[in-house]
């Protein structure tokens, strides 16, 4: 695998800003990595991190280079500091970054394939949220979205009484805007979903405080009758579980193998 720390300026932005961006290789002669290329652009999973984290803390916390280098996969993972992937109230546009703009820059400095087939997400915690917010706002984008311990239920975790986000935090990206029922809720979202939707992946440790969140929108998900993949084993919010179910997550992934 190639891997790139590539700062760029962002219109949407305003700003320069970060990704890193794993590519894939053919490069048989490294010791205990097979590499493997795609014929053809390669297939591409966008990864979305955490309300504590920025792009390069998958490469840090996890295998994640390792697990993907026999795969074909380009991995492209944005920075978005702690704005739940919206366009803040009091603050920047990490939705038209994410969704407009980032798409066009990766796709204007690397070759990855541009078709839905081979287009994914996935992310973790604030990250699992974007990138099923993506992934129901857009779904003619993706073949598929993962979340793994997402904050999937932030109208309830806004207002729930033990959550570990700082107030700041919700008036910086929602102020007083009212956020139930909107497109920046994702369970409201599942009313709304069509039938030409991505595979959806949903996992959650049951010791995570976010067990519950997930719990409803997965409910929620099969009231409606969205098909939702659901992981719900022993694990807590923590790297030991996210580096083992990204490994799942990439299992699951329907990549297209050459002929």
């Amino acid at each position: 695998m190639a891997r790139i720390r590539c700062d760029f300026f962002s219109e949407a932005l305003g700003m320069g800003t970060s990704m890193t961006v794993l590519l894939p290789e053919r490069a048989a002669a490294g010791i205990g990595v097979a590499g493997h290329a795609t014929v053809g652009d390669p297939p591409v999973l966008y990864l979305l991190h955490g309300l504590s984290d920025d792009d390069t803390i998958w490469t840090r916390r996890t295998s994640i280079e390792r697990y993907v280098a026999p795969l074909g996969l380009a991995v492209v993972m944005p920075q978005a500091g702690r704005s739940f992937y919206t366009d803040e109230t009091h603050g920047n546009r990490y939705w038209t970054f994410l969704n407009e703009e980032l798409p066009e820059v990766c796709g204007s400095f690397f070759r990855l394939s541009a078709r839905r087939e081979d287009t994914f997400v996935a992310g973790l915690s604030m990250g699992g949220y974007g990138a099923m917010r993506w992934a129901l706002r857009e779904p003619g984008r993706f073949a598929a979205a993962a979340s793994l311990s997402g904050a999937l239920d932030v109208t309830r975790r806004r207002d729930h009484p033990t959550s570990p986000v700082n107030p700041a935090v919700w008036h910086t990206v929602w102020g007083d805007r009212e956020v139930s029922g909107t497109d920046d809720d994702t369970v409201a979202l599942l009313d709304h979903a069509g039938e030409d939707l991505p595979a959806l992946y949903v996992a959650c440790g049951t010791e995570d405080f976010l067990y519950e969140d997930n719990l409803r929108f997965v409910d929620t998900a099969r009231r409606r009758g969205v098909p939702v993949t659901v992981d719900f084993s022993p694990g807590d919010h923590d790297w030991a579980y996210w580096d083992a179910k990204i490994q799942d997550v990439l299992a699951w992934l329907p990549l297209r193998r050459d002929g």
